[in-house]
């Protein structure tokens, strides 16, 4: 059997012969199966995506189009034996089908191999013409399609651009020069393309042509970007007017490596200045993944670019361009974030007394978001309260309003100090959120969105949060940034887990799918400072919610949470004095997101071992969040309500 979504939405059987796949629904439903790859898709996210507003009897009609599909995919199944391609799961739903029996699977797993290994560029000509318009093209417009869509075609450009590169390089460029016309023409933009095409042509004999290219390439990014063409636009007009690189030369010319200023970009290869890079790794952080993970070092190469040609004013701009909005209070590469830490405080530094404003703003903004809390001494804590209370100040007598929605970034990120602050983190998520809006600012009216779903979880506000999300993903959809559903998938699955303690609401075993399936998102969003350790809490903060003990499969990676964790897992060992030995051991929570949740797991531990002093500590650091949940300032998974674990520590405190 064969599944087709790259085009219209189609499945084969092994003959060849085209499979009656229902209506549109029952393709939808199946095409959303295909996009997870495998994984288990649970009965609530396909219900929200393929409905809007979904029906009384959605969960009903759901189970009928499956089982149509079922009956259609696997016609000889005999009754009453489980099925083999769409599987139940859990609440949800798995597709089981190889992965070369899926186009969409196949062209991914083509283009990672021809990425690795350039002799697998005809495999990726092969994948690349198994393309019959744009993926899942018969389907309705929805925020799942319009998310699979731009991921797939951004892939699939580059795979154009992947094979036409392997091909010159190995001298097999015949042909290319039309088909890179085209490309160019539909996709001006990329700037890579009218390079591959300059070469396509040069190397066919055509001088002439590649060097009008050349000058259209120059026009397009100055006329439409307001950008200068980057040194390997630059370098190969060189080579082509001097006659270096000749067309029966096929070896590729080296790049100039002179240019102290010049950084290579990822895989591609291509040459930038460092401000055109650090604003290419901007725009390429908000895709989440893999490129979200080149950006953060294509950023590092661009400030250390700057750092070569010994200007700060360039420096600053380069450092201070970044204003990616930051939500996590964890880094995702603290070695890196100290690098740019100690950049951001050397330029500013080398500004003098008396630095222009602007740039000192966003140097002090890139110290304040960069400094994560829950990697800082108290020293650097310090250091980055003060750089937040200057960038804010500084942004404000500017009057710029993107440059203050980068500060107070900065102030939201610093706003850890203690358990208890989730108003305060809310009226810098609402300033966000109303500057975003009125001066267009569409990723900061994400961060603002989902700072005030952060906040209205910690509150238990479930309605508001859910406001929140959805208004978010709204905006994520129209800005393409796919990395906003993964976390409000964690936000639903922590709702559900809220919701599984209610009388008849949802199972347990429901909440923890859920919390499984949101997992498998972020496991490949390039975050891993966010998801170290984060499932394994959430499962256990389930666990409290229903007064069962800790999980103790000894797979579960429980990351930084490890300390304060690992007292109640060895309780559900039935190991006691390794528990006390351990909770003694444990160091006080840092401050992030997650404090709330760490010292409810000491009081929980204190409590259960009846060890007052840590139970008092406990108490004392969570009195001022009385009125939250534990864990829910993240937006992500919640232990229950505090005031619980307040009780539970006075009780052990009084009893010592």
């Amino acid at each position: 059997m064969r599944i087709d979504v790259l085009g219209p939405v189609r499945a084969r059987y092994a003959d060849g012969t085209p499979i009656d796949l229902g209506g549109p629904r029952h393709r939808e439903v199946l095409a959303r199966l295909v996009a997870a790859e495998g994984r288990t898709v649970a009965t609530e996210t396909l219900v929200d995506d393929l409905w809007t507003d979904p029906p009384a009897r959605a969960v009903g009609a759901l189970r009928t189009f499956v089982a149509a599909l079922r009956r259609a995919l696997e016609p000889t199944r005999p009754p009453r034996t489980p099925p083999h391609l769409i599987v139940t799961e859990g609440p949800g739903y798995a597709l089981r089908l190889p992965r070369r029996d899926v186009d969409v699977h196949h062209f991914l797993d083509t283009l990672a191999r021809a990425r690795r290994h350039p002799a697998a560029v005809d495999d990726l000509g092969a994948a690349l013409a198994h393309w019959h318009g744009p993926a899942y093209a018969d389907l309705p417009d929805s925020a799942w399609t319009r998310r699979e869509r731009t991921r797939l075609e951004e892939l699939r450009l580059d795979a154009v651009e992947l094979r036409a590169r392997l091909l010159l390089d190995a001298g097999r460029g015949d042909g290319l020069a039309a088909e890179l016309g085209a490309h160019v023409a539909e996709h001006p933009w990329r700037e890579p393309a009218w390079a591959l095409l300059a070469r396509a042509q040069y190397r066919a004999g055509r001088q002439a042509d590649a060097l009008a290219t050349l000058r259209r390439a120059r026009r397009m990014l100055a006329d439409q970007l307001g950008l200068d063409p980057g040194p390997e636009l630059r370098h190969l007009e060189r080579d082509i007017l001097t006659g270096a690189d000749r067309p029966e030369n096929t070896t590729p010319a080296a790049p100039d490596t002179a240019a102290p200023t010049a950084v290579r970009l990822g895989p591609s290869g291509l040459r930038l200045g460092p401000r055109t890079t650090v604003d290419l790794a901007r725009t390429l952080s908000l895709a989440g993944g893999d490129a979200l993970v080149q950006a953060r070092h294509d950023r590092l190469a661009a400030i250390r670019a700057a750092q070569r040609t010994g200007d700060p004013r360039l420096t600053a701009r380069v450092i201070g361009a970044y204003d990616v909005p930051a939500l996590w209070s964890r880094a995702d590469d603290p070695a890196q974030s100290r690098v740019v830490v100690a950049a951001a405080e050397d330029t500013l530094a080398a500004l003098g007394t008396d630095p222009p404003p602007g740039p000192a703003a966003r140097l002090l903004a890139t110290i304040a978001v960069e400094s994560r809390t829950a990697d800082l001494t108290d020293t650097e804590h310090a250091r980055a309260q003060q750089a937040a209370r200057q960038a804010e100040t500084l942004a404000r007598e500017l009057n710029d309003p993107a440059l203050l929605a980068f500060a107070l970034n900065g102030v939201y990120l610093q706003t850890f100090t203690r358990p208890g602050l989730a108003a305060r983190r809310d009226r810098t998520g609402a300033e966000i959120l109303d500057l975003a809006t009125r001066h267009h600012l569409p990723n900061h009216a994400v961060l603002g969105r989902l700072v005030r779903l952060q906040s209205a979880s910690a509150r238990g506000d479930l309605d508001a949060a859910h406001g929140h999300a959805h208004a978010a993903e709204r905006i994520a959809a129209d800005t393409e940034a796919p990395l906003v559903h993964v976390l409000t998938q964690w936000f639903a699955a922590r709702a559900t887990a809220t919701r599984s303690t209610e009388p008849g609401g949802p199972s347990a075993a429901t909440a923890a799918a859920q919390y499984r399936t949101a997992d498998d998102a972020l496991r490949t969003a390039g975050m891993p400072g966010l998801h170290r350790g984060l499932l394994p809490l959430a499962l256990l903060g389930l666990r409290l919610l229903h007064d069962r003990p800790a999980p103790t499969d000894p797979h579960l990676d429980w990351g930084p949470y490890r300390p304060w964790t690992e007292p109640l897992v060895l309780l559900a060992q039935q190991r006691p004095d390794d528990a006390r030995a351990a909770l003694t051991a444990a160091p006080a929570p840092p401050r992030d997101h997650l404090q709330e949740a760490l010292w409810a797991l000491t009081a929980h531990a204190a409590a259960r071992l009846h060890l007052p002093e840590p139970a008092a500590r406990a108490h004392a650091a969570l009195l001022p969040a009385r009125t939250e949940h534990a864990g829910a300032a993240s937006g992500l998974l919640t232990l229950g309500p505090v005031a619980r674990y307040l009780d539970e520590a006075k009780t052990c405190a009084d009893s010592g």
